[in-house]
Order: structure tokens, then C-alpha cells, then sequence
């Protein structure tokens, strides 16, 4: 079964985290049959060296350059464009696949038909890959990330391999900052899609409390509460669960940072 890789790279990715990444996207147990690289806007002298090195030893590897960054939901929108089967799986630049994600991922669509997204867990990592600190577990069958997705992100976005014709039914990705994958997920499920999680591991997913620290703050929680509007308007969501959600979401976003961290590692993984 044919299967695309879609990636989205801009100025402030690091050259060797996405030398990992390629490198762990090209050798896989079953490698992909084409890799879709978005340049979203200008790049580094050093990000463009590491992607002509890659481009000229796998052919496979195909490259789609913007001259203006416009975010990581317009990229991937563009870069949907350019792949070429009907299966495309995401992958972030400074992330690393696991051997076997893509081989265990297209078991799952031959195994179910009908499932039309299928992600699975993601082991944390700080530094280095091997000092893993928390693992993103979610629900495995369609009716439980159903429910799942009414109180939280339902799919981890950056393990998440997709039926294109099914995405683009849904509207692609659409502009909502740090909401863009949450949002396509909701709106697939809206449409009967059936999602799958594999109860696993498959990606390690690089993370820093700096990353914790950009998720928080007024603007951050502001934004929060008009996703969850946007979800309550469309129906996905109840009045009540609004509510419940923003009682909860809004009070972590405006936590000093460590509590944040905390709350992330302890209770929301």
C-alpha cells in the first residue's frame, strides 16, 4: 500500500534534530514511497544544506518551497497538495519514528477498512531519546476517542498517518493557532470518520519545559476558550461541557509554568 510522508520545516528548526528525523523517516522496517518537505518561508544556510543532502540521496524525497512562512496549517495544506497517494503520514522535523511506525500503521488500515486516521501513543523525550519522561496514551477505538475528543485532543498529531481524500473532505487544516489538528480531528469526527489509536509507542516526540512555557499566558488562554466556542457552535460539544472544559483548560494555560509542567506530566498524560 503506497503512503506518503508530509513534513513542514521553517527557520528556527534545528539542522541536527531534522537530520534525526529524516533519518529515522528513510529508515524504516517498510520506508515510505514519498516524503513531501515543505520549506515554509526562508530558511537557515544550514537547514537548506541538510535537506539538499537528503534530496540528493533519496529520490523520493520531494520539495515543496514557500517564500513566506505562513504557519504550520497553511504548509500542510500546500503540502497535501504535492502528495501523490491517498495515504499521507505526518511527521514533525525535530521528531524521531520508531522502526517499525509505518509498517504496524498500514497494518492497521488493511486490518479496518473503514478507519480513516491512525495515530498511537508517543514517548516524551528531553535532551536525548533515550531519557524518555512521559508517555501521551489515548484511547484505542472509534467510539472512545469519540468521547475522548470532547474533553481533549483525541490523536496525537505528530504519529498520525491519514486518508488525504477524507482530510480534504473535512476542510484540511484550518487556520486556528495551536488548534489546527484538534480542530481537523473534531470536524472528521463530525463527518463519521473513525479514528484508531495502536496502544503504543511509536514516535519519540522531543519536548522541553520551554515548550510548556509557550503553551501557557493570556493569549494562549484567550485562544482556548474561542476553540472551544467554535467546537460548542458547530455541536460537537454541549453548553455544559464548554463550560467544563474551560473551567479546567483556562486555569492551566494561566498556571505559572511549573505548575503547568507538573500538571501536564501528572495528570495529562
Amino acid at each position: 500500500m503506497p503512503f506518503s510522508v508530509l513534513m513542514s520545516l521553517y527557520a528556527k528548526e534545528q539542522p541536527n534534530f531534522l537530520r534525526q528525523s529524516l533519518e529515522s523517516v528513510f529508515n524504516q522496517t517498510l520506508p515510505p514511497d514519498e516524503v513531501v518537505l515543505v520549506e515554509d518561508g526562508t530558511l537557515t544556510e544550514e537547514l537548506y544544506n541538510v535537506v539538499k543532502k537528503y534530496s540528493t540521496n533519496h529520490r523520493e524525497l520531494r520539495v515543496v518551497s514557500l517564500p513566506v512562512n505562513g504557519g504550520l496549517g497553511k504548509a500542510l495544506n500546500e503540502g497535501l497538495k504535492h502528495c501523490s497517494f491517498e495515504l499521507v503520514a505526518r511527521m514533525d522535523t525535530d521528531d524521531i519514528a520508531k522502526p517499525d511506525r509505518f509498517e504496524k500503521q498500514l497494518a492497521i488500515f488493511d486490518k479496518y477498512p473503514q478507519v480513516e486516521v491512525v495515530s498511537s501513543w508517543i514517548d516524551e523525550f528531553k535532551d536525548t531519546p533515550s531519557n524518555v519522561i512521559s508517555t501521551r496514551k489515548l484511547p484505542e477505538f472509534p467510539y472512545e476517542i469519540y468521547h475522548y475528543a470532547k474533553k481533549r485532543c483525541p490523536i496525537n498529531h505528530p504519529v498520525a498517518m491519514f486518508k488525504k481524500d477524507s482530510v480534504l473532505f473535512a476542510g484540511g487544516y484550518q487556520h486556528f493557532p495551536l488548534f489546527e489538528d484538534y480542530f481537523l480531528w473534531i470536524r472528521l469526527l463530525l463527518n463519521g470518520s473513525k479514528l484508531y489509536n495502536i496502544q503504543e509507542s511509536l514516535l519519540l516526540f522531543r519536548t522541553s519545559d520551554d515548550m510548556y512555557k509557550r503553551r501557557g499566558g493570556w493569549k494562549h488562554a484567550i485562544t482556548e476558550v474561542r476553540f472551544q466556542n467554535k467546537v460548542r457552535k458547530i455541536g460537537f460539544i454541549s453548553i455544559f461541557q464548554f463550560i467544563e472544559n474551560i473551567s479546567v483548560r483556562f486555569i492551566t494555560r494561566v498556571a505559572p509554568n511549573n505548575l503547568r509542567v507538573f500538571i501536564y506530566k501528572k495528570f495529562l498524560r
